[in-house]
């Protein structure tokens, strides 16, 4: 195939308010055109609990809108660095949900465990989605990042596959000073049958080593799977693996097979511009030096080609700066982000580019076939160094959401929560952090349990500080009785009035009567008189 000659357009975007919220490690799912953003850096707040937000770009301009959940929805934690794929709907085609698996939780811990999102209703203001977790039996994959899932189809069957990550150095094996050191996952294609809820791991002798951050491009049966950095090594290979899986009647069957031509590259992002055509853009072909050649890669006739595209005219930002990060928004269109804290007065404020490649406004047909990238940046707010990881199959072009403006998310109408509301510090040995916390009591969701402490003016604790069982919680809550925290319930005992005790009744004494002096007649006068002086 010869070398395209149509360059790709760069159009900046500029952020209204809520830039903060989109960091490395988000990723992005495509519902009919609409594009919504997923896994914001910290829990989310009162605006949006959430975390899932709707990107409505116009005029250049790009808004948040929160989304909601049903009421049947489980919770779904924001996870950055995921592997992430879109399942078809066999009974509609129109209809699809996406399988979320793994990432990272806002307070450094790695998930395993796997989400179904689905859109259940949308009108012009709102967007409802429901999330279901999926119980798995049998080779169970560990909990990781920066790996790959895709769905492939073989003989009227579906199956997911995923393969790769990194994952935290096994309890075993950690000292002090490697207590949060990650290592590549051993290379185990994992095949999950979602409809009966079993997992199988399958150990391949063309894989030897552990790749995280690769692509990952799905069509019928096959999965391509190019270049990733191998951590044990810090090397990254010019892979390029063909997975093949057979789903006959009885057990499946895996094969792989190593292909010349591959590309030495990491954290690239795909994204399908037609039926068979890919662009690979971004990634690292080391840790301090981006790739930003561009190339395209068609798959057909069982095969795959991969060839040098021209890219777009990049600017200066972009060409000079040490780290880059994005997503795939589909149908040709990339989301592209650069830091911008040595420019801007918000320090968490990054620059946002919308890539277009060929084809974007050409194709609509859908197509079953998968696109998974991992896109790569350093995380400086962790301990560990992170890549940002995302993975994307999308069918349509994001466009405008048409509602009013007054649902957009503006971060900057909400209250400081970090001293206000429900993030305060309750007490001295208060430890509930609004970018730490996790759900404590099966009643809460998005912020935590207080109950008012009755002393003096009163005042709010965290019932998790107060060492509250959720019993006892929710008969307070029930009861019209006072609560006194732990620091003034000594003290309320001590001030308290003793209760009034009723006295006895006793019947009042009668008082006694005076005696009337007695009187003496003068014959018995003079009679007591004569006895006395006898």
């Amino acid at each position: 195939m010869a070398q395209s000659t149509d360059r790709m357009s760069l159009q900046m975007v500029s952020t209204v308010s809520n830039s903060s919220l989109l960091q490395p490690g988000f990723s992005l799912l495509n519902f009919d055109g609409h594009v919504c953003f997923f896994g914001q850096k910290g829990w989310p707040k009162r605006s949006c609990p959430t975390g899932v937000f709707l990107l409505d770009i116009k005029q250049n301009e790009l808004k948040m809108k929160p989304v909601f959940f049903s009421k049947d929805s489980c919770y779904l934690p924001p996870l950055r660095y995921p592997a992430l794929c879109s399942l078809r709907n066999g009974a509609r085609a129109d209809e699809y949900q996406y399988i979320i698996h793994g990432g990272k939780t806002p307070n450094n811990d790695l998930s395993d465990k796997i989400y179904f999102i689905s859109l259940v209703s949308k009108t012009s203001k709102k967007m409802t989605f429901q999330c279901i977790e999926k119980d798995l039996g049998g080779d169970v994959p560990e909990a990781r990042y920066g790996h790959t899932i895709n769905v492939v189809h073989s003989r009227g069957k579906s199956m997911s596959v995923l393969f790769g990550g990194r994952s935290y150095t096994p309890l075993a094996q950690r000292t002090t000073e490697t207590w949060n050191s990650v290592v590549d996952c051993l290379p185990s294609v994992f095949l999950i049958d979602f409809e009966f809820g079993c997992c199988t791991s399958y150990i391949l002798p063309e894989l030897q080593d552990g790749l995280s951050f690769h692509v990952s491009i799905a069509k019928d049966d096959t999965i391509y799977i190019l270049g990733g950095h191998s951590l044990q090594n810090n090397t990254r290979p010019p892979n390029l693996y063909k997975l093949k899986i057979d789903l006959p009647l009885g057990s499946p069957a895996v094969t792989c097979t190593i292909l010349p031509g591959g590309i030495s590259v990491s954290s690239a992002i795909v994204t399908q511009i037609s039926d068979t055509e890919f662009v690979l853009v971004g990634g690292y072909l080391s840790d301090s030096q981006k790739r930003l050649a561009c190339n395209t890669v068609v798959l057909e006739d069982n095969k795959i080609e991969i060839v040098e595209s021209v890219g777009p005219e990049w600017t200066p930002d972009i060409k000079h700066c040490r780290m880059w990060f994005g997503c795939d928004m589909g149908e040709g269109s990339v989301l592209l982000g650069i830091p911008g804290a040595n420019k801007q007065i918000i320090p968490d404020a990054n620059y946002f580019y919308i890539l277009r490649c060929k084809g974007a406004e050409e194709d609509k047909e859908e197509v079953m076939t998968q696109t998974c990238s991992q896109t790569s940046s350093e995380d400086p707010g962790d301990s560990t160094p992170f890549e940002d990881s995302e993975e994307f199959c999308f069918s349509a072009e994001a466009n405008s959401f048409d509602a009013d403006d007054a649902d957009t998310y503006n971060e900057d109408d909400e209250e400081d929560e970090s001293e206000t509301g429900y993030w305060i510090t309750c007490c001295a040995s208060c430890n509930i952090d609004i970018n730490t916390w996790v759900p404590f009591y099966s009643t809460e969701l998005n912020k935590p349990a207080m109950i008012l402490c009755s002393s003096g003016a009163g005042h709010w604790v965290h019932a998790q500080c107060m060492d509250l069982s959720e019993t006892m919680l929710l008969r307070l809550s029930e009861a019209n009785v006072k609560y006194f925290c732990n620091k003034h319930i000594d003290l309320n005992r001590g001030l308290q009035t003793p209760q009034k005790v009723a006295c006895l009744k006793k019947p009042p004494m009668k008082p006694l009567r005076k005696k009337k002096p007695l009187k003496l007649s003068t014959s018995a006068k003079k009679s007591f008189l004569r006895r006395l002086f006898e």
